[in-house]
């Protein structure tokens, strides 16, 4: 049985309500809009809208429940009108249709079938997106007393505060603390977006003479993040430690050869393993599930045993950058369309089918009017599609 799930529903501009799931998320966004009928009492026909944290909080149209976890926030949207605009259904055709004949794969493009988002309550990490304005958090009592009156004389007459070395260092243990919330490297222009959010939220901390307020918050909190990662690979972090000299290639043990860092989208990169498990249970796991994905009716417990070793599974393709051919003969479970799209979630916490057709949708009328200028014998394929689907 799910555990119990929480959700805020907004009902209007000065309305919301608290709604419990105690066998957790209906399984259907369907299921979803008729229980919050149900329970807030509803009578009218009406949509629903998530408040999505990779875009500033902002509310796009839900599509899957797999975009909702506990206490997500969700609002009520009453339909006065037609629903799906014709651009839409027609990109998604085309989508279809180049897929179907472009790759061996297509199966994967218009199956619609999601994978439940049930997390393991062994979790290998629980890292979040890094957000699209940064939250400087809440420091020490002193240190906050400080900044409060900093700030108080900041607006009365302009005075900066110069930090004493106890100040600085707060601060700077705060920010590398919530910064590992979301991920352990950081680049240059997240370091940007920090010494933004510092000096907006405490405007005392601005440096005089600086460009931008911040020039020397910047190196000092690089360094003090750079510390920390010592301290982490001490600890046995493996996000750290498969950058440790000792992980190197023979020859070329450099500390600047080779770092291996999460790109954009990839918030699990490289998550511990759970408590009690190692190398060589984990394998035991991966060698039954050979056999396991050859049994019938049995795609609850490969997902099970999929979720189970997504850790070590990670750390094969961070550490021993395999080949696919090579992946493919140890892991032939994730190569299904079901498991490629829980392991991209797992990997970036984004539903990968969802997302793909929500992003469709909103941008089919651009797609449509590229496909409309493409020429030559792709460009005849895309018009007599067009014309087939406007009929």
């Amino acid at each position: 049985m799910d555990p119990p799930t929480i959700l805020k529903v907004i009902l209007g501009d000065n309305s919301s309500q608290r709604l419990t799931f105690q066998n957790g998320l209906p399984g259907s966004v369907n299921e979803l809009v008729d229980e919050v009928q149900r329970q807030c009492g509803l009578d009218s026909d009406f949509r629903l809208q998530f408040m999505d944290a990779l875009f500033g909080n902002e509310f796009m149209n839900l599509t899957s429940v797999d975009e909702m976890q506990n206490r997500s926030t969700i609002r009520v949207i009453p339909l006065t009108g037609a629903s799906t605009p014709q651009s839409s259904t027609s990109a998604a055709s085309l989508c279809s249709h180049v897929t179907e004949e472009s790759t061996s794969v297509s199966d994967g493009c218009v199956d619609t079938d999601i994978l439940s988002s049930t997390e393991s309550s062994e979790s290998p990490s629980s890292r979040s997106f890094w957000p699209s304005i940064f939250h400087v958090p809440q420091f020490s009592y002193d240190a906050e007393l400080k900044l409060k009156q900093g700030n108080v004389a900041y607006r009365e007459n302009g005075t900066l505060l110069i930090p004493d070395p106890k100040l600085k260092s707060n601060i700077l243990e705060g920010l590398v603390q919530e910064i590992v919330r979301y991920k352990v490297y950081v680049t240059d222009k997240q370091f940007n977006t920090i010494g933004e959010a510092l000096i907006s939220k405490h405007p005392c901390l601005t440096e005089k003479g600086s460009l931008t307020g911040y020039a020397g918050w910047k190196p000092s909190l690089k360094n003090k993040l750079a510390i920390y990662h010592t301290h982490l690979r001490k600890l046995g972090c493996p996000e750290v430690m498969i950058n440790s000299l000792k992980h190197k290639p023979e020859g070329k043990t450099s500390p600047a050869f080779g770092i291996k860092r999460p790109r954009w989208s990839e918030v699990n990169y490289c998550p511990p393993y759970p408590t009690g498990e190692s190398d060589a249970s984990f394998e035991r796991v991966r060698v039954e599930l050979l056999s396991d994905v050859k049994k019938r009716n049995n795609r609850e417990v490969v997902k099970m045993k999929m979720e189970k070793t997504f850790a070590y599974r990670r750390y094969e393709v961070v550490c021993d950058t395999p080949m696919i051919k090579d992946f493919q003969a140890r892991w032939p479970a994730l190569f299904e369309t079901s498991e490629i799209n829980a392991e991209f979630k797992r990997i970036t916490t984004v539903p990968l089918q969802s997302r793909f057709f929500s992003q469709l949708d909103v941008l089919s009328d651009k797609l449509l009017k590229l496909f409309e200028k493409r020429g030559g014998q792709i460009g005849k394929h895309l018009q007599s599609i067009l014309a087939h689907d406007s009929k």
